[in-house]
């Protein structure tokens, strides 16, 4: 069963965090005040709400209390980000991501309550690393400290088996949240464990970082 998060604020690191979830079969509440933006989203996440996040009457109205997680994604904007990790922290969020555009504002924003800090350039730099070494990786998706999204292609001995039979939790420590026929096809989180991987298939799984290389 999926979990809830809240992503805030809709810059292309927002966005790709927010569809990623969503694809995952997570329910995704976005914020942002640009609603033309959000507009464009509605149909790639679970709920979208137009807001103006450096109003801390705004932020404590999007329910965040009711969230397993919150990523605050407006590196731009310190006084933003400290007031959404703070509201955050204070509605009792288990855990809380926040981007940051140098070490500096990442210290203040971790001691206002934000669980792990990312730095996109740097996370950037280690994820195309991961693909370009890979002939199984599509995309990674860095989701916490221990663990990662990885979009990935089937290894040709998974081919024509299925992921009943290939016990992919047991021997890879991976679990498989959503899978699509075909490259251009849409992820669908409902899986039947008894139809065989083809080798157009595409795998959506959560794993242990340290484990990725397995794959």
């Amino acid at each position: 069963m999926g979990r809830s998060f809240a992503v805030l604020g809709m810059g292309r690191f927002g966005m790709a965090v927010a569809q990623a979830l969503y694809e995952a079969g997570n329910d995704v509440l976005v914020a942002d005040k640009d609603s033309e933006l959000l507009d464009q989203l509605s149909s790639k996440i679970t709920f979208a709400v137009c807001a103006d996040l450096s109003d801390e009457k705004a932020v404590s109205e999007l329910g965040l209390e009711n969230m397993d997680g919150v990523i605050v994604a407006m590196g731009m904007d310190l006084e933003a980000s400290i007031l959404c990790v703070m509201i955050a922290k204070e509605s009792g969020v288990p855990y809380i991501v926040a981007k940051a555009r140098n070490p500096r504002m990442g210290e203040i924003l971790k001691k206002v309550g934000a669980h792990k800090i990312v730095y996109p350039e740097d996370e950037s730099g280690k994820r195309t690393a991961k693909l370009l070494s890979s002939e199984t990786f599509l995309d990674f998706f860095d989701l916490s400290g221990k663990f990662a999204i990885v979009e990935m292609k089937p290894k040709e001995e998974w081919i024509g088996k299925n992921i009943r039979n290939l016990d992919l939790r047991r021997k890879y420590k991976i679990n498989v949240v959503a899978i699509k026929h075909g490259v251009q096809a849409e992820f669908d989180h409902i899986i039947d464990p008894d139809v065989p991987l083809d080798e157009s298939d595409v795998l959506l799984v959560m794993i242990e970082k340290n484990r990725t290389d397995r794959l």
